[in-house]
């Protein structure tokens, strides 16, 4: 009952909170502090599209993406002009890796303009060759994280990844050949797809671990309600209701081998996780159909791709839509991201919002600890084993919404 409520009450905060100002004409201020933030950046192409994700991607073709790198150069010029600094970098897709001379090239200018210390970049198992990892290596990548989802061949066919990139077996072969290349090198693991069994799943975890890998995510499956619809009729349908039962194996096993680095990232050492958002409170998102959260306002780009470039190539920035979020929202999204992390520094909130935090959120704190999601212990508020599977929750509705928002942003812009 407990899961079900806080499903229900986080699939209404955030389609609430993620509901973007229309007819507005969002504009980035300059910046005038010191603070590093986050670059993240959006490559949309795949060689081929995945029917269960709901990412904003568009199938590669060489010239368009060329002419899309080149904007995105433009659009990093752009940032370092309004004076923004930042720390990190971490480029999603999309497949980054589509056209990797490009990616170096990107790469390269925003290590040139900012000072840069960490970057991250996802790839998929078939661009785990030599000459792209030298490339990556040159560029100063740090953390590659792969796109695994699963060792099962049935399931690799189901899903449309088997004849792209190789059966379990050949994905376990470039993995090992890619350790140690990099500071960390990341599996990106789905779990609760449609018919993945727990012995399935209890077969991916034996994989991994006989790797050793560094890191590995476990997403639970995140889909908007447009692709759950397409999935319903392609691989079928998804159903939440085994998913705790799937996470909770998920953790037994890793948890003797593996600290959190976030409710479902696991890792030997504390890197850069793929939840950004949770290193750095404060990211701009560059690229089409990237959102970024900045001085408390959330922005998105434009999902239209032939709009963006022509934007940049006219020197304004490709901006779609905003909401400036009021003080009490800007306190929940930290309050549900720090905890993502598995704990929350209350000084540090308090200090943050000049001693008003736990006065705003007491009820929502108060919910959560008769539920025993956490446990005080000064100063940080840690998630106890039930608060993990919460957090997962939340997280997830959180993930689905932005997710509704792409669909509803590419249907607008006619590519749905």
């Amino acid at each position: 009952m407990i899961n079900q409520i806080v499903t229900y009450m986080a699939k209404r905060e955030f389609a609430r909170s993620l509901k973007f100002e229309e007819g507005t004409s969002p504009e980035l201020p300059s910046c005038n502090d010191e603070k590093q933030r986050l670059l993240y950046i959006h490559i949309p192409f795949c060689e081929e599209l995945c029917p269960y994700c709901s990412f904003h991607r568009i199938t590669f073709e060489k010239t368009i993406a060329k002419r899309y790198f080149n904007a995105l150069r433009r659009e990093i010029k752009i940032y370092r002009e309004k004076d923004y600094k930042f720390k990190g970098i971490y480029v999603g897709g999309g497949t980054p890796t589509v056209l990797i001379d490009e990616l170096a090239e990107t790469l390269n200018l925003a290590r040139e303009v900012f000072s840069v210390t960490d970057i991250s970049v996802e790839t998929n198992p078939n661009h785990l060759n030599s000459k792209n990892i030298e490339i990556l290596q040159q560029s100063g990548v740090k953390r590659l994280s792969v796109g695994v989802q699963t060792f099962n061949d049935d399931l690799l066919k189901t899903i449309g990844r088997y004849d792209k990139y190789g059966s379990g077996k050949t994905i376990v072969e470039r993995l090992k050949n890619t350790q140690g290349c990099f500071d960390t090198l990341n599996a990106d693991m789905i779990f609760n797809f449609p018919g993945q069994t727990s012995e399935m799943l209890d077969a991916d975890l034996a994989i991994l671990l006989n790797l050793n890998m560094e890191q590995v995510t476990f997403y639970p499956l995140m889909i908007s309600a447009l692709t759950r619809e397409i999935m319903g009729k392609t691989i079928g349908n998804v159903d939440f209701r085994g998913e705790e039962k799937l996470y909770k194996l998920i953790v037994r096993r890793l948890k003797n081998n593996y600290d959190f680095s976030s409710a479902w990232c696991f890792s030997r050492k504390r890197t850069l996780i793929d939840e950004y958002v949770v290193d750095y409170d404060e990211y701009a998102g560059l690229g089409s159909g990237a959102i970024g959260y900045l001085r408390g306002t959330c922005y998105s780009n434009t999902f239209d791709i032939a709009e963006y470039i022509a934007s940049l190539e006219q020197g304004k920035l490709p901006l779609q839509a905003s909401r400036k979020f009021d003080l009490h929202d800007q306190m929940s999204y930290d309050f549900m991201m720090k905890l993502f992390s598995t704990k929350l520094d209350i000084t540090a909130l308090q200090e943050k919002y000049n001693g008003k935090f736990l006065n705003t959120l007491w009820k929502e704190i108060a919910a959560f600890e008769i539920v025993r999601a956490f446990r005080y212990f000064p100063p940080y508020l840690h998630l106890t084993p039930r608060g993990h599977y919460l957090w997962v929750i939340m997280m997830r509705e959180f993930f689905i919404a932005v997710n509704n928002f792409r669909d509803y942003c590419r249907k607008q812009a006619g590519i749905v």
